[in-house]
């Protein structure tokens, strides 16, 4: 017997090792890959709630409004000179059209974003306390950064 069938036997086996290998390198691939998205997209929702707040905070005290565009938080049309809240509007991460949701409020300005995309988080805790209702999340959509004022305590 020679040694042609033990050889291509040999081949053989290391083809599907490396398959198998392959496949579950791309699998956690894949895993870190969303995990890094996510702390993207955390980080771009919040940088976002952010300029909210400071748009709102902006105005006059007595008539604090939200923006009625993203773009307002790039030049906020309210002041004659430059007025920027955030540097650029940054795209949702986790969707495929990059473009956020948006959260209305009184008379349809923005008071928030999320994300358009249905998939199912990976993080499903360890959130910072102002985003805590994240861990309940079922999709990426549930993960909503919204500016909601303090209300101010009355004296007396």
């Amino acid at each position: 017997m020679n040694g042609k069938g033990f050889t291509y036997m040999s081949v053989l086996l290391l083809i599907i090792v490396s398959g198998i290998a392959l496949t579950s390198a791309s699998r956690s691939w894949r895993a870190i890959m969303q995990r890094e998205r996510e702390k993207e997209f955390l980080f771009r929702g919040d940088c976002i709630r952010k300029a909210i707040e400071s748009y709102y905070k902006a105005g006059d005290v007595k008539k604090n409004a939200y923006p009625s565009s993203l773009k307002d938080l790039l030049k906020d049309p309210r002041f004659p000179a430059i007025r920027r809240h955030i540097r650029k509007i940054y795209p949702d991460p986790l969707s495929e059209s990059g473009e956020w949701g948006i959260i209305l409020g009184a008379g349809n300005r923005i008071k928030g974003v999320y994300s358009k995309s249905k998939a199912t988080p990976l993080k499903t805790g360890n959130f910072p306390d102002k985003y805590k209702k994240f861990e309940k999340a079922k999709k990426y959509s549930d993960w909503k950064f919204v500016f909601v004022p303090e209300k101010k305590k009355k004296q007396g």
